[in-house]
């Protein structure tokens, strides 16, 4: 069966990976690229191929199967319950919709089952949260997560294509001796780490933060799970970093954590630091699965493993996970509104 299959958001960075994806991995069916009024009528273009972006508006969605929407929360909100009304699925990026407990939070090798019984609208998880979990995950099912800490490394395209393009125009005015810009960050991100990302809570965490633990315990059912996350911006172009100490409620294996992650869909196992080889943004960048590493006893939790994982914020993060939602529902014969 061919689908039509909408992209709102199409001209940003996670949009163009979706239609990318979508093609690469020869998905059935036409792409119809959505987006702003003032980037209507200009072209996408991907191996040869060229498609012209149309304005996203209330009749856009009529014809179309599914639709992967990657605009923000503002315009998730506004249109997404008319394009289910229109019949049309929703995969949504944004952040609006995650938590709504009528909404499922889907990472499909991990609980692809929660989609085939949304109501029309499916949630992407957060970034810096599906990453981890690729890592946690398999460690959760040998050993039984309890709690865990998380500090994260986040590259420049969490921001978006022009929070990249920032990143890039700074580094070029540095070599130039010439002022840096800054704009999409709220200091200057070349040659710096910066511990935010996201608005600050009045708890003192940013919403990003707190997404790592209400997400984590709606992903893995898991409703009393204990999270402390730190998130930082860090000057790399692309892919996320997270270290991470967790505590299980079964004694640990080192062992068999690595058997676990290395037999993981979605996961590879990269852990020989006597080679120094662990997961890194350089090789984890345009790569569909999740580098994890450095694992290891904790030494400040009785059941405890440390661990590092690393993975595309673009794919693993945000477009490949949306697109393995929509190949997930294909293989269930689900791929439609009320299915």
């Amino acid at each position: 069966m061919a689908y039509r299959i909408g992209i709102l958001g199409a001209t940003g960075a996670v949009g163009q990976e979706l239609i990318a994806l979508l093609v690469d991995r020869a998905f059935p069916g036409e792409i119809v690229p959505l987006a702003s009024s003032r980037s209507a009528g200009k072209k996408v273009e991907y191996k040869g191929k060229t498609w012209t972006v149309q304005e996203a508006t209330p009749t856009s969605f009529k014809g179309l199967d599914f639709a992967i929407f990657s605009a923000g929360a503002s315009i998730s909100r506004d249109m997404a319950p008319i394009a289910v009304k229109e019949g049309c699925l929703v995969i949504d990026n944004s952040s609006f919709f995650r938590m709504d407990p009528a909404v499922p939070l889907v990472i499909p090798e991990i609980n692809g089952e929660a989609a085939l019984g949304s109501k029309g609208i499916i949630a992407n998880p957060n970034c810096s949260t599906a990453i981890a979990l690729m890592g946690l995950y398999p460690l959760h099912k040998e050993f039984g997560l309890k709690r865990f800490f998380a500090s994260t490394y986040q590259a420049a395209s969490g921001a978006g294509a022009m929070a990249m393009q920032e990143l890039l125009d700074q580094l070029h005015a540095w070599n130039k001796g010439e002022p840096l810009h800054v704009e999409k960050f709220a200091h200057q991100l070349a040659f710096n780490v910066i511990p935010h990302v996201d608005k600050f809570l009045d708890s003192g965490y940013t919403k990003e933060e707190m997404k790592m633990l209400n997400e984590g315990r709606k992903i893995m059912s898991l409703p009393n799970l204990q999270v402390g996350c730190t998130c930082v911006r860090v000057p790399v172009l692309r892919a996320h970093s997270i270290s991470i100490d967790a505590e299980f409620e079964r004694p640990v294996d080192v062992e068999r954590a690595k058997a676990a992650v290395a037999k993981f869909p979605g996961a590879e196992l990269f852990d020989n630091p006597a080679k120094n080889e662990y997961p890194m943004p350089l090789y984890y960048s345009g790569k569909y699965n999740c580098g994890v590493g450095r694992i290891r006893r904790d030494s400040a939790f009785e059941n405890g493993l440390a661990l590092w994982v690393s993975g595309d914020q673009l794919w693993r993060g945000a477009a490949l996970n949306a697109v393995l939602i929509a190949e997930y529902l294909k293989e269930h014969n689900a791929l439609k509104v009320g299915a």
